[in-house]
């Protein structure tokens, strides 16, 4: 509801030690203004060293994402970094190290560890969770756009998906990703998570005007009075909120319809 009447209890956690520790409680977060919860992260991640001292727990996956994000200011954790990517930590999993090799590129700027540990993943088949960070790297995952492409023929829909968005943002090349993309957008999704049906609208809106022939579908979905009927653990008008952010979004990146200028109502 976004009452900031909540906000003193949000908050509280965060001063005592007890900021929430999982993505759930996290995202509840994220609905504080900006600032509020920029004061609540901070009181109790004062420094990078916070958050490399989490590589040590269960949230490794997490703590090695908001490294990469952090960037250079992070580059003291660089050797770290690369021990989880080469496997030479012994908390290191397959997740940890494409994370882990991710990171040391955002962190360092040399892309070579990534290359090297999501490229292998990809080439082999079964390194779906590299493809978003080969998308990230973008044109320098080149010498891996072949593997990429085959994978948008995989069985699992989420991996499809993936493998099409990661194309497009190596290749620039939205033709073979749009149908892909296209194909996984069901106009009677009822909301359950397993499919990637939200995630492959978005990855539409962000191909923009190539992928302008997607908007009739979006449109048709939007103007349905009820989108989403799986309730996934109480959550379905949230859910629907959110696709429908998601359907909004995608459309006025892929531009205005037929006879209407940009900029008219």
């Amino acid at each position: 509801m976004r009452d900031l009447r909540a906000l003193p209890a949000l908050g509280a956690p965060a001063e005592h030690g007890g900021f929430p520790g999982n993505r759930p409680e996290a995202r509840v977060l994220t609905a504080l203004p900006a600032a509020d919860l920029v004061q609540a992260l901070l009181i109790k991640m004062r420094h990078v060293d916070h958050v490399a001292g989490r590589l040590d727990t269960q949230f490794a996956v997490d703590a090695l994402r908001v490294l990469g994000r952090i960037g250079p200011v992070a580059a003291g954790t660089a050797d770290r970094l690369v021990a989880y990517a080469t496997g030479r930590d012994p908390g290191a999993g397959r997740e940890h190290g494409r994370c882990a090799a991710w990171a040391h590129w955002r962190v360092t700027g040399d892309p070579e560890l990534a290359l090297d540990v999501c490229g292998t993943a990809v080439r082999s088949g079964s390194g779906s969770h590299g493809l978003p960070f080969l998308a990230d790297l973008g044109p320098l995952a080149a010498a891996h756009a072949d593997a990429v492409l085959g994978l948008t023929r995989s069985p699992g829909g989420w991996t499809r998906v993936a493998a099409a968005y990661a194309y497009w943002r190596i290749t620039g090349d939205a033709e073979p990703a749009v149908p892909v993309l296209l194909a996984e957008v069901d106009p009677e999704w009822t909301g359950n998570p397993a499919m990637p049906v939200r995630e492959a609208v978005r990855r539409l809106g962000e191909t923009g005007a190539p992928a302008a022939e997607a908007a009739p579908l979006l449109r048709g979905i939007l103007a349905r009075g009820e989108r989403l009927g799986h309730d996934y653990v109480g959550t379905r008008i949230l859910a629907d909120d959110a696709y429908t952010r998601t359907l909004t979004e995608a459309l006025a990146r892929l531009g205005p319809p037929p006879g209407r200028l940009a900029g008219q109502p």
